[in-house]
């Protein structure tokens, strides 16, 4: 069946069907797999996106911190510089009271002058160690700020780097999702494909006593007379008969096409590019939607699903080729049938 499927009337091999699968296939392909790469990228852009906001404000919280850390270990070093000052006046505040003590001995008369003098600096050493002891509690306090400080820099640290690795792990999910699916999407359209070439096979044994029925890139095109009469969107008998026969072989596709395959069937109908003189349809746009609305409706009397079928009309706006001469004309003036996916 195969063997007779690839070869035309006169017996020579025709290469071209295949070709044009082939290359339909590739496409769609292509197509799916750029749109599983958008998809990707989106959903990984906008990760990264929200990541890279915390990551800011985390940086931020950082600089913060190391600068109140900075300005806490400056207070420190001039809490110490003093300290180290009332250090100082203590020893020479000693080596003072020594000294009177000294001329406190050595003379009666001068011993009431250093016993007050004594006093005064007795009192006055006292102050100078209240004042030292407190230093000493500011810098205590400020090393407590400061370890603290250490403390909420490394858990900042730890959250970036569990931040880093989610992110990490997003991204290898995105990237195995993308996979998967492509691995998916791939299977369907293989499994579309092979459906398409059945149907092509079947409709070829139809139709294949009939030279105004043709097959261009990858569909079925009817000329216009053989459905129609002329100005008319009235499927005429022996059109009948010819879609008769389609929705035969449609209804067996659709038996054998597993229902989680979104398929349909477009009909396309297109006019030359004459002016339409009629009072029924004021344009050829109207004209080409009547006619492909007409197979549809036969069609769906003949049993075949309405959710399969697609009508669409592009009055003279794509013709298969240039001419002003009535055959040119007569094979723009057609019906045309695609099988393709939702």
């Amino acid at each position: 069946m195969a063997l007779s499927r690839a070869r035309n009337r006169d017996g020579r091999m025709d290469y071209w069907p295949g070709f044009v699968d082939a290359m339909s296939t590739l496409l769609l392909v292509i197509i799916f797999l750029l749109s599983v790469f958008m998809l990707a990228q989106f959903f990984l852009t906008r990760e990264i996106s929200g990541r890279d906001t915390a990551l800011s404000r985390l940086n931020a919280q950082v600089a913060e911190l190391t600068e109140l850390l900075a300005m806490e270990r400056a207070g420190k070093r001039t809490l110490q510089d003093t300290l180290a000052a009332l250090q100082d006046n203590l020893n020479d505040t000693e080596s003072e009271r020594d000294r009177l003590r000294s001329m406190l001995n050595a003379g009666a008369g001068a011993a009431d002058e250093a016993g007050g003098r004594i006093n005064s600096l007795t009192d006055q050493l006292d102050a100078e160690k209240q004042l030292s002891q407190r230093a000493l509690s500011q810098v205590e306090l400020l090393n407590q700020q400061i370890a603290a400080l250490r403390r909420q820099i490394a858990a900042l640290e730890d959250a970036l780097d569990a931040s880093e690795q989610r992110d990490r792990q997003s991204q290898a999910k995105i990237a195995d999702l993308g996979k998967r699916l492509n691995v998916a999407l791939a299977a369907k359209v293989q499994e579309l494909s092979r459906y398409r070439s059945d149907f092509f096979g079947r409709l070829r044994e139809i139709l294949s006593q009939r030279s105004d029925v043709r097959v261009v890139g990858d569909r079925f095109v009817f000329q216009a007379e053989v459905l129609f009469g002329s100005g008319s969107d009235e499927i005429n008998a022996e059109g009948r008969t010819e879609m008769t026969k389609l929705a035969d072989a449609i209804k067996q596709l659709e038996a054998e096409i597993p229902p989680e395959i979104n398929w349909v069937l477009r009909v396309d109908g297109h006019t030359d590019k004459r002016p339409i003189n009629s009072t029924r349809f004021k344009s050829n746009w109207e004209l080409s939607a009547a006619r492909a609305i007409s197979v549809v409706q036969f069609l769906i009397a003949q049993g075949v699903s309405a959710n399969r079928l697609v009508a669409a009309g592009f009055a003279d706006n794509q013709p298969l080729e240039q001419g002003d001469d009535e055959a040119t004309l007569a094979r723009n003036r057609r019906i045309e049938l695609k099988l393709t996916e939702r």
